[in-house]
């Protein structure tokens, strides 16, 4: 399975917000923005921080697709 974080950056985008603020507000480190900017896996106590950061879902950040 492949993971994107598309529409994590949309969202942002939407909210006027950029990845510094999203580590402040989150509460997680640079680590794990730069592994989501290059759709790497993160750990779920990571997403669960964004989504409570962002009051969302973790469907609202995220994708899982199959690899083929």
């Amino acid at each position: 399975m492949e993971v994107s974080y598309k529409k994590l950056w949309i969202e942002l985008v939407k909210r006027d917000m950029n990845k510094t603020e999203l580590v402040k507000e989150a509460g997680i480190s640079w680590t794990s923005v730069t592994k989501m900017s290059k759709n790497e896996n993160v750990s779920m106590e990571v997403l669960k921080k964004v989504c409570k950061a962002l009051n969302c879902n973790i469907g609202d950040i995220m994708d899982i697709f199959p690899v083929e």
